[in-house]
């Protein structure tokens, strides 16, 4: 019998990512507490970060559809859980943005609440991707979200967004860094991915992610 061949299974979950992504996504609904959830009836993937960091832009570059999620330069913009769905057993979720404080703090609590609820308590929440601007890295309220991710025993996995701002050799020092951090949180998954949604790199590499959590979750 042979030995897998890890270059062999890189480029069929790089095929698999490719063809997930290549049907129409659309958006199902925004979910501003938990009991507007839609039925845990397939596979989810979240999209969190600090606000401002990229979630909407890389959404939108992942499933090739510029308009999908709504993107702005306003701290906030997206105040509910965001689902989108195709014709794939599974759900793409932009969450609310944190570490901003320009809205009510009440607004602010309540959607923090609902972040944490969602994480802690959905169980079709297979990985969260933790987005994280290339330019600034790991930010205490960062550092904040993965303790509370490790305790709520999700997995989640670092992308980082904007990687074309800085210099190649800032991104490799930046990834040698988080992976050391990373290394320290139990839910963490350990690869980084380094995404560009003005190159595109990255993007087939995340695809392929998501296409093995599902292949995995089936």
């Amino acid at each position: 019998m042979s030995e897998p061949n890890p270059d062999e299974d890189g480029a069929s979950l790089l095929k698999a990512g490719e063809q997930l992504f290549e049907r129409p996504w659309r958006f199902t609904k925004g979910v501003p507490a938990l009991e507007f959830l839609p039925p845990a009836d397939r596979a989810e993937v979240a999209f969190a970060g600090r606000s401002n960091v990229g979630k909407s832009s890389l959404i939108n570059a992942l499933v090739r559809q510029s308009g999908l999620a709504r993107t702005s330069n306003t701290p906030g913009r997206t105040q509910e859980l965001n689902f989108f769905a195709s014709e794939a057993p599974l759900y793409l979720v932009d969450m609310p943005g944190y570490g901003f404080a320009k809205a009510p703090k009440d607004k602010v609590e309540a959607w923090g609440a609902l972040v944490t609820d969602y994480c802690r308590g959905r169980p079709t929440l297979s990985r969260i991707f933790l987005l994280i601007d290339s330019r600034h890295g790991l930010k205490p309220t960062d550092i904040d979200i993965m303790g509370m991710l490790d305790t709520a025993a999700v997995s989640y996995q670092v992308v980082l967004t904007k990687a074309d701002k800085i210099s190649s050799h800032a991104l490799r020092d930046l990834l040698a860094s988080i992976k050391e951090s990373l290394a320290k949180h139990p839910a963490a998954y350990p690869q980084v991915i380094a995404t560009s949604t003005e190159t595109g790199a990255g993007i087939p590499e995340l695809r392929a992610a998501i296409a093995r959590i599902l292949a995995e979750r089936r």
